[in-house]
């Protein structure tokens, strides 16, 4: 691998000489502006404001703009007559635990590559020292025109370098949390901790960026002429707002499971226990039965009444005994008012048949 900065690495009295690599790449795709008419590039030229020139590279140089406008020129001799210890030395400042490091400060990283047969014996003593105590190194650097803060540690037999930003660089996250008051039962955590014991077994080297291997095919399809238009993914809406976080938590982790092929009947037995279908309890069924039955016939006489005293009882899904004995005593009485006013009734024809009898008269 190509290295982008040579210097040594300041440890007390030691002095490690070292190459900086790159231990990342970008492997994200860059597009070309082109002109739709004819596909021609567009590239930017750089114009000098006052004269409305091109100005090549050789003629430009750095400014500082100041609050009103005004340009202070800044020379490339008055930057190198700057006091600039760790111009060419990684300067080791401390060693801490790694625990102390916020990662919201790393940035990019680097190998740190032995420079010579000489750099090998002190490189390895720096890498065991740094294995056997724990601990990661913190150090000053300069690269590309800047001081910068870095922190070394061992990755397998090298020494790796992280960039770290400056404390002062960080900003506070004011505003940021919810400002709700919110309280968190066990039984959530509970899952919680389920879910990220299953999403936590993932291997790292397995994650791919799929999005970049569907442009690589894309651009691959269209420059060999055989470019079809991929089928649109099934892309799941966003949720809502949550309506039951447990619901949510316990199905997060089932599907969890079943992505990885853990208990793939259990999911589907917990599954289908998830969707509960009311029972209706058997007095609500008799009352609706009841409601949509249609009325009895209204029929003059004792039976009639009786009967239609025992359809309704039966349809009022078995009442209390009370009910039951108040229900015949209503039906009884019924029936004995029928029977005295029958025979109120032939009463009242006897005595309208012999008041229409003519009396005989006896003679003198």
């Amino acid at each position: 691998m190509r290295s982008i900065w040579n210097g040594a690495i300041s440890f007390g009295l030691v002095s490690i000489p070292i190459k900086l690599v790159n231990a990342t790449e970008s492997h994200s795709i860059s597009f070309r502006q082109i002109h739709l008419a004819d596909g021609g590039r567009v590239r930017y030229r750089k114009v000098c404001e006052l004269d409305g020139e091109e100005v090549p590279a050789a003629e430009i140089g750095k400014g500082y703009e100041e609050a009103d406008g005004s340009i202070v020129p800044i020379t490339e001799d008055d930057l190198a007559q700057l006091p600039l210890a760790t111009a060419r030395t990684i300067e080791i400042m401390s060693f801490v635990p790694a625990e102390e490091i916020d990662p919201l400060q790393m940035d990019a990283a680097y190998y740190l590559a032995a420079n010579g047969a000489t750099a090998a014996k002190p490189y390895t003593l720096l890498r065991e020292a740094l294995k056997r105590s724990r601990k990661v190194a913190i150090a000053k650097y300069a690269l590309r025109g800047r001081e910068r803060l870095g922190m070394l540690r061992v990755v397998g037999d090298v020494i790796a370098m992280h960039g770290l930003l400056w404390p002062d660089e960080i900003r506070e996250p004011e505003g940021v949390a919810p400002e709700a008051s919110v309280s968190v039962r066990e039984a959530e955590l509970d899952l919680a901790d389920a879910l990220m014991a299953t999403l936590g077994d993932v291997e790292l080297g397995s994650l791919k960026d799929e999005y970049r291997e569907a442009v690589e095919e894309l651009i691959a399809s269209k420059a060999g002429g055989a470019f079809e238009p991929p089928s649109e993914a099934a892309v799941e809406p966003a949720g809502g707002q949550v309506i039951d976080l447990m619901a949510a938590l316990e199905k997060s982790v089932r599907a969890a499971k079943a992505s990885r092929g853990e208990g793939e009947a259990a999911g589907a037995a917990a599954e289908g226990a998830a969707e509960v279908t009311p029972i209706r309890r058997k007095r609500a069924a008799s009352a609706s039965a009841s409601a949509s039955a249609p009325a009895p016939k209204a029929v003059g006489g004792k039976k009639s009444t009786a009967a239609s005293a025992k359809k309704t009882a039966a349809a009022a899904s078995k009442k209390t005994t009370t009910a039951k004995s108040t229900s015949k005593a209503t039906a009884s009485g019924k029936a004995g008012g029928t029977k005295s006013t029958s025979a109120a009734a032939k009463k009242a024809a006897a005595g309208s048949k012999k008041a229409a009898t003519p009396r005989k008269r006896t003679s003198a």
